[in-house]
């Protein structure tokens, strides 16, 4: 395997098991490479306050559905 379209497909056939493990593996080849973790998003309360909304009306919504 060459591409990273390559990598993707194989990785898409693994079990979710070796899964984690390449994801552990590549976190580790990361942090030894001293990659830098990207910045904290930053969401206002009114981004916040309308996801939460927006869910609440989802939940009520799925409970009148069943």
């Amino acid at each position: 395997m060459s591409t990273l379209t390559e990598i993707e497909e194989a990785t898409e056939k693994l079990p979710v098991t070796q899964k984690q493990e390449l994801m552990l593996f590549l976190a580790a080849r990361l942090r030894a490479a001293g990659a830098q973790l990207p910045e904290p998003r930053q969401f206002s309360r009114e981004q916040m306050a309308a996801w939460i909304a927006e869910d609440e009306a989802d939940l009520q919504q799925f409970r009148k559905s069943v």
